[in-house]
């Protein structure tokens, strides 16, 4: 199965596309130069659009526009070409990068991941307004920074982590350098984890928090 993987749900957007579990390519750039890099992930691999069997986008959290941007891309691609979507946590792939970096097996990549490896790493987005998304033991949640408790030597990645590297670091975290792909929720590991395809407007994205314009409306009213 050809997947054309994207997430545009942090700063740096990330496409890939992946054949039966190998990456044929992949690309981090802007959100407004994803479908350049989808024309010349396709260009280098020496296919075309009408080649994909599937879809696999980052459905966030995130930023509330990076992810409605991704999913308008998501089923735009899906209604030309007639193929189906499947939506993928931010957060669950950005995970999976970083135990593939530690050398575990990604979960839904066919094997099975070392004892352990879920508890030692915990995926941390930066949700603004002094918060985080996180993924941890305790689920996907949006939470203070200060808040985060977590066992020495974790590892924590994403943008939220280099941002508050300094409190993670003091409480024993592992930050790694901030030009790290392992900050990065890289396409490759949403289309390992991409399960459940079907129409595009089932995947819908994750808001684990109300969008700060809504929450101006309502502020305005009370």
């Amino acid at each position: 199965m050809l997947i054309l993987a994207f997430d545009t749900a942090t700063s740096t957007a990330t496409a890939a596309l992946v054949r039966d579990g190998a990456a044929l390519g992949e690309r981090a750039v802007p959100s407004r130069s994803l479908m350049a890099a989808i024309d010349a992930l396709l260009h280098d691999a020496g296919l075309v659009p009408g080649d994909l069997d599937g879809v696999a986008c980052g459905v966030g959290p995130g930023s509330f526009t990076g992810v409605r941007i991704g999913l308008a891309h998501a089923r735009g691609i899906a209604l030309a070409l007639d193929v189906p979507v499947a939506g993928v946590s931010t957060l669950a792939a950005l995970a999976a990068g970083a135990r593939a970096g530690r050398g575990a097996v990604p979960a839904g990549s066919g094997g099975a991941a070392p004892a352990g490896s879920d508890a030692d790493v915990i995926a941390v987005v930066d949700a603004r307004r002094s918060e985080v998304f996180v993924l941890d033991g305790s689920g996907e949640r949006c939470i203070r920074p200060d808040d985060l408790v977590f066992a020495p030597g974790t590892l924590l990645v994403g943008d939220g982590a280099v941002r508050y590297r300094e409190l993670f670091e003091r409480a024993g975290g592992d930050v790694p350098a901030g030009a790290s792909e392992l900050h990065l929720p890289r396409a490759r590991f949403h289309a390992l984890l991409a399960r459940t395809f079907g129409p595009a407007d089932e995947a819908l994205p994750v808001y684990l928090r109300a969008p700060d314009a809504k929450k101006a409306v309502q502020a305005g009213a009370a």
